[in-house]
Parts: C-alpha cells; structure tokens; sequence
C-alpha cells in the first residue's frame, strides 16, 4: 500500500540505511585522497610525471581484475566443481557479494599492492635505458623486451606471495570471516589480473620512448 505522511511530518534515514548513507560520502573523500597518496609517493620516486601514470595504470588494471572476480562470485556455476572430494564453490564459500565496506577496504588496500610490479618493472626499464642509451625505433622496442624479461620472475614472485596469503583468508569460516573474506576478493581477483602490468608497463614505456626517438629504424 501507500504510505502518507502525516502534516508536518519527515522522513529520516537511520540504521544500516543511514550507515550506508554516511559511508558513501566518505568513500567519496577517502578513494580520492587514497589514490592521490599513491601517485605522490609513486612520483617521488620516479621524478617524472609520465613514468609515475606508466606505473599507476596498474591500478586501473588491478581495478578491473577485483570487479571481474566479484562478478564471477555471483554466478551459480563459477568453480562448481569437485576436486579431491571437496567442492570449491564450498571451500571458497562463493555467494553473491555486494559493495560493502569491507569490500571498498579491499580495494583501497588493493590499490596499495597493484603498483608493485609496475615500480619494479619502471625501475629497471629506467636503469637500463640510461646505461644502453637506445636511439632507433629497433634499440627501444629491444632493450624494452630485454628489461620486460629480466622482471618477470621477481613481479611473479611478488604476486604468487600475495595471492598465497590471501587463500586462508578466502576459505576461512571462523570469527571475522564474513568481514575479511569480501575484502579478500576484490584483491585477489585484481592481482590476478594485475600480472598484465608485466606486459602493459613495458608497452607504455616503450611508446613514451618511441615518440621522442629521433633516429629510424636502419
């Protein structure tokens, strides 16, 4: 039915409604200033505005990555399967998960951690085209692709680690687990998908190179 309000009367919005409420201003506040901290000590570290944006686009990679694996969460038949007796879908206790604040937490955090990679990657990139001093198209695209492969083992380590030591947290069934298990998900899904800065940030850099090359390819 109807509800009519009586003369005089208003409406006011209170418990987990209005919690919801403040929390989304504040989000508002904090995602801003949470992604500005990161670019600022990314930029402090490079000194260059074009190679901190090369590094922050893990972000937006990683980003990605945690809204993929929480829409995988909300399909029935994501990892229904049976393996050594026990069903994954169970062990991972997989359910519809909705942007809570424990989730918006883990993707704060996972901002924090999806740079890794492109620091590490940047960072040696940088070192090697200061001592090679590449000028054609050819010497870029070269040293570009030797420094990518020389990374890969230590970005993989970095994420192997990480994703480790989020699965007792994704299975755990104890007390506090219906708060830290959503946090968990949108980072694991977005380091997950964050191993492309392994390919994203040698490709980016590359480009930023090549524009300001000055010699063709021979």
């Amino acid at each position: 039915g109807n509800l009519k309000r009586p003369p005089k009367g208003e409406y006011k919005a209170a418990g987990n409604y209005q919690s919801a409420l403040d929390f989304e201003k504040n989000m508002m506040v904090i995602m801003p200033l949470a992604l500005l901290a990161i670019f600022l000590i990314l930029y402090l570290e490079n000194r260059s505005v074009l190679n901190t944006f090369i590094i922050f686009s893990g972000i937006a990679v990683a980003f990605s990555g945690g809204f993929m694996l929480l829409w995988l969460y909300g399909q029935p038949g994501f990892m229904n399967v049976t393996v050594f007796g026990h069903n994954l879908r169970e062990l991972f206790q997989i359910h519809p998960i909705n942007l809570s604040t424990a989730v918006w937490v883990g993707f704060i955090a996972l901002f924090g951690i999806a740079t890794d990679d492109g620091v590490v990657i940047s960072t040696y990139l940088r070192q090697r085209f200061e001592k090679d001093n590449p000028q054609t198209l050819a010497e870029i695209r070269t040293a570009t692709i030797t420094a990518g492969k020389r990374r890969c083992r230590p970005c993989l380590m970095t994420t192997a680690t990480t994703l480790l030591a989020l699965l007792p947290v994704l299975t755990s069934t104890g007390r506090g687990a219906d708060i830290m298990g959503p946090m968990a998900v949108p980072i694991f899904g977005g380091m997950l998908v964050e191993l492309l800065t392994m390919f994203v940030v040698p490709v980016l850099f590359c480009m930023a190179k090549e524009i300001t090359h000055t010699k063709p390819i021979e």
